[in-house]
């Protein structure tokens, strides 16, 4: 070693040499760097090894989420990655696991919606197999087409009738062409814009039956009808044409056409006939009621056989026309005729209003017969006094008197039948029924009232106290030992006189039931008692005038 200083000695610089072996100077120097390299190495190993586990612990969960991966490849989808950190891989596990949820139920719902598809591909092509079958069994042609008017489809029956089956076509009037189709009767293709695909592509149903397809063989008349079908969206899908060869009907028409003009004349003719024999039936009708014959059971007047009869109980009513004689004397035949056609005539309806029939005209009388209940005839014999009534309102303004009529009515079994001879006969009733009617049609006239019933008819109304009856007489039928009760019926009495008498029905009763009972002065007082009430009561004055008589 060489050292120098700045301090001379003298005035010359000055030096000091060391020397030293070099191992001796270099020893301590390789120790440190045995003693760092070795403490290198320590370092070294310890970091290796912390890196070693730390790059453990960390691919660890990386491998496990890959190995859970690996069995997700595998469509093991039920399996799930199990979660054994919260951080980050944790996380990732846990959105994976999502993620396969997810997956796992939509390919469940996919596996679902294949499945109804499939099902439903299969339902589809079965109902194709039965449309098909069904159309080619159909007794019609088809002819479908689709949503732009294109052939599509035809049937057995259809292929036979156009003597092709599916030709596509650029245009509907190209379609016209390839199938021959015409107006019938004419030379003119028919215009399908009248009828069929353009119509139908609007969503029109259409029918024709003046179409013409033209074979080389021979003329098809056509009927047809035609409808869209419409998908879920309410577009066409396709188009259908039903149609049918009309010839065997086209013959049966013209057929027809001939037979009804046949018939036609002959039912003229036969109306003719016919009319003549309705006013034959009419004019027999108007001498023998219909009513006759039904009860005789016969549907026709030629039926009717002299002698025919049946026995019935019904309703008589007789009605005549009071002091007609003192009437007729004032006017001239034609006169008679004309006033009791005009009386008869105001009285008839009421009779066949009430179920009832006229069975004979007695000169201005007239009898008639009820088969029904017995108030058909008593509301008939009504009727008739209330028209006689606005009857004589008419006649007393022309200056004419008053029609005054007796009525009597009897319910009871009768013979109705046919008398007469080989040249002639009438219907007719009779019997104790018919002659005690005709008597009290008499009696109407013995005590001034117009209208008169039996017990037999009283005890046969459906409800007696409807109406306004008393009784006023017991009389004996001729031939007969029983009395009969006779009731008196004033409803079609003028409303003055019919309230008096309705005032005084109780004590008329009790008067009558005196009389009856031989007790004549307390009857007459009784009987004087109604007529101070209604003096008009000719009834109460006939029996006060009969009691005073027995005294």
């Amino acid at each position: 070693m060489e050292c120098s200083g700045d301090r001379a000695f003298g005035n010359q610089p000055w030096y000091v040499l060391f020397v030293q072996p070099q191992s001796a100077f270099l020893a301590p120097i390789e120790a440190q760097t045995r003693t760092a390299l070795l403490l290198s190495l320590v370092i070294a190993s310890v970091v290796t090894l912390v890196a070693l586990l730390l790059v453990q612990s960390l691919t660890k969960p990386i491998l496990s989420l890959t190995k859970r991966v690996a069995q997700f490849k595998s469509e093991n989808l039920n399996y799930r990655v199990p979660i054994e950190s919260k951080d980050e891989v944790g996380n990732l596990a846990d959105t994976f696991n999502k993620m396969i949820e997810r997956l796992q139920d939509y390919t469940e719902s996919l596996e679902q919606k294949n499945a109804a598809l499939l099902s439903a591909e299969a339902q589809l092509r079965d109902s194709e197999s039965r449309l098909s079958k069904l159309l080619e069994a159909m007794p019609v042609g088809v002819f479908v087409t689709d949503s732009q008017g294109q052939p599509y489809y035809v049937n057995r029956i259809g292929q036979q009738l156009l003597g092709k089956g599916v030709v596509p076509a650029d245009t509907i009037e190209k379609l016209v062409a390839v199938y021959q189709i015409y107006i019938a009767g004419t030379q003119q293709n028919y215009n399908l814009e009248i009828f069929t695909i353009p119509k139908l592509l609007r969503g029109e149903s259409a029918n024709a039956d003046n179409i013409e397809i033209r074979r080389p063989d021979r003329v098809i008349p056509i009927e047809a009808w035609g409808t869209p079908i419409f998908d879920d969206r309410g577009k066409i899908a396709y188009t259908i044409i039903a149609f049918q060869d009309i010839s065997e009907r086209r013959t049966i028409e013209a057929d027809r056409e001939k037979f009804t003009e046949e018939l036609s004349q002959l039912n003229r003719d036969l109306k003719k006939a016919l009319d003549a024999q309705l006013q034959l039936t009419h004019a027999y009708g108007r001498f023998v009621p219909h009513q006759f014959l039904d009860l005789l059971g016969y549907e026709s007047i030629v039926d009717v056989k002299l002698g025919d009869r049946v026995q019935k109980t019904m309703s008589v009513l007789f009605a005549d026309i009071r002091d007609f004689t003192s009437l007729s004397e004032r006017m001239t035949p034609h006169e008679n005729f004309k006033f009791i056609n005009h009386y008869l005539m105001r009285t008839e309806p009421c009779i066949t209003a009430n179920n009832g029939f006229i069975d004979k005209y007695i000169g201005d009388g007239i009898m008639a017969l009820f088969d029904g209940i017995a108030d058909d005839a008593v509301k008939a014999g009504i009727a008739i006094l209330e028209n006689l009534a606005e009857y004589n309102l008419t006649r007393e303004e022309r200056g004419y008197g008053p029609i005054e009529i007796g009525i009597g009515i009897n319910t009871g079994s009768l013979m109705l039948g046919t008398v007469g001879g080989e040249n002639r006969m009438d219907g007719t009733a009779i019997g104790d029924a018919v002659n005690l009617a005709s008597r009290l049609e008499g009696l109407t006239k013995n005590y001034g009232v117009p209208l008169l019933i039996s017990h037999h008819t009283f005890s046969s109304l459906t409800v007696p106290g409807n109406y306004q009856i008393r009784p006023i007489d017991r009389v004996k039928v001729k031939g007969k030992s029983e009395l009969v009760t006779v009731y008196e019926v004033f409803d079609a009495d003028p409303p003055e006189v019919r309230s008096a008498k309705s005032a005084t029905k109780a004590v008329f009763e009790k008067a009558w039931m005196l009389y009856r009972n031989g007790d004549f002065d307390e009857a007459a007082k009784l009987f004087e008692d109604c007529l101070s009430q209604n003096s008009v009561d000719k009834v109460a004055a006939i029996y006060l005038d009969r009691c005073r008589q027995q005294n």
